[in-house]
């Protein structure tokens, strides 16, 4: 029997007919991304990896997607424009925006601190993505004589996050940046999370037999690498084995001073060489102050790599404590966990299990349908 045909044990159910049935939502069919890089820079990292998984899954479902950056920009199956140099685009992207991308139906500002205050000139539905508010990392990267630039900042970041953006909707990629939107003062109403996905791994490659411990991300201030420097000489007697750092950016060359005995710097590498380094570790090392997420977190566990990471915003959420990995309370407690798991490989071994079932509901199709459904909100709730 052909399998559209029922059954003729049930009764076929009635479907209630409307004389005016309920419309669906509209559908944004041409939408802009408004983001500080595109993810062929250098310096891209975690934020400018969602918005292309986000701009490609909306492409493949018929969007036509346009992601407008600064800096270098790359070919995609999308659309991408530089609107200028890395900091210069800040103030060309209106202009760049009228002159080289034209119809929008849904105009994307990726809030990344500094804002671009779309909702200001651009006449049409707009949505804020934020990955994490810099409340306190203005402070770190703008010290000293440069203290007056971070309150600036800040001051700059909580008015576009609550002023400019007060009629629209905006997207946190976790509960932890949905909290510190929320303390700024936005309204919960507005706040819609959409978590980051993972691609699923490829063929497991082999796990390191000695103790191969890793970290992953861009090097700058709130990363935080100098801290794990500085911890390896209190572990590295227990443990043994070698620390090997993955990424690029300002300090490098300082970290690289800073580092002892069996620290490795590796640079940027390919997809295929992260892929075999995370599923290698014996443990993913993240002792940054603050994330939107963890995205490298969430792609360790994929690969059965459980994390070591602080109990910081946006880590808390990616990291299951006691289950999937441990969140640290201090210095000490992350170098106690460390050595402690180094030891014990049957532990490891069950973390590594639970984070990969927990990453298994975290895959980058989900969260285009996410961001989708949303899109389709703001569209359909803005009003001129």
């Amino acid at each position: 029997m052909p399998q559209h045909v029922p059954s003729l044990r049930a009764p076929v159910p009635t479907v209630p007919q409307h004389p005016h049935p309920p419309a669906l939502p509209p559908q944004p069919r041409r939408i802009v991304f408004l983001a500080h890089r595109d993810l062929g820079n250098r310096a891209a990292g975690g934020s400018e990896l969602l918005v292309d998984r986000l701009a490609d899954g909306l492409t493949r479902l018929g969007h036509q997607v346009t992601l407008l950056c600064g800096g270098p920009a790359a070919y995609r199956d999308y659309r991408v424009v530089s609107a200028g140099g890395a900091y210069g685009h800040y103030l060309r992207a209106r202009s760049a925006f009228a002159r080289q991308v034209g119809e929008t139906d849904l105009l994307v500002e990726v809030c990344n601190g500094m804002p671009y205050l779309a909702p200001l000139w651009h006449r049409g539905p707009t949505l804020c993505l934020v990955n994490h508010v810099h409340t306190d990392l203005w402070r770190m990267r703008f010290g000293g004589p440069l203290a007056p630039a971070a309150r600036l900042g800040r001051r700059l970041e909580h008015w576009a996050l609550t002023g400019a953006q007060q009629r629209g909707l905006l997207v946190a990629v976790s509960p932890s940046t949905a909290h510190a939107l929320r303390a700024l003062g936005v309204e919960r109403e507005r706040i819609r999370v959409v978590h980051n996905g993972v691609e699923e791994p490829g063929p497991r490659a082999d796990r390191s037999p000695e103790p191969l411990f890793l970290a992953v991300g861009r090097l700058v201030e709130y990363k935080r690498i100098d801290l794990l420097l500085r911890l390896w000489e209190r572990v590295r007697p227990v443990t043994g084995g070698r620390l090997v750092i993955v990424g690029d950016g300002p300090e490098r060359r300082r970290l690289e001073q800073l580092a002892g005995p069996g620290v490795e710097f590796t640079g940027h590498v390919t997809e295929a060489e992260k892929h075999r380094l995370l599923c290698a570790a014996w443990l993913l090392l993240h002792p940054s102050a603050v994330e939107g997420w963890g995205l490298v977190v969430t792609e360790a566990a994929a690969r059965e790599t459980p994390a070591i990471a602080f109990d910081v915003p946006g880590l808390r959420d990616s990291v299951i404590d006691g289950e999937t990995g441990v969140l640290a309370s201090g210095e000490s407690s992350f170098a106690a966990s460390w050595c402690t798991l180094a030891l014990s490989g049957r532990r490891r071994e069950l973390m590594g299990k639970a984070a990969r079932d927990h990453a298994a509901g975290f895959r980058w199709d989900r969260t285009v349908r996410q961001f989708r459904a949303v899109a389709a909100e703001a569209v359909r709730s803005w009003t001129p």
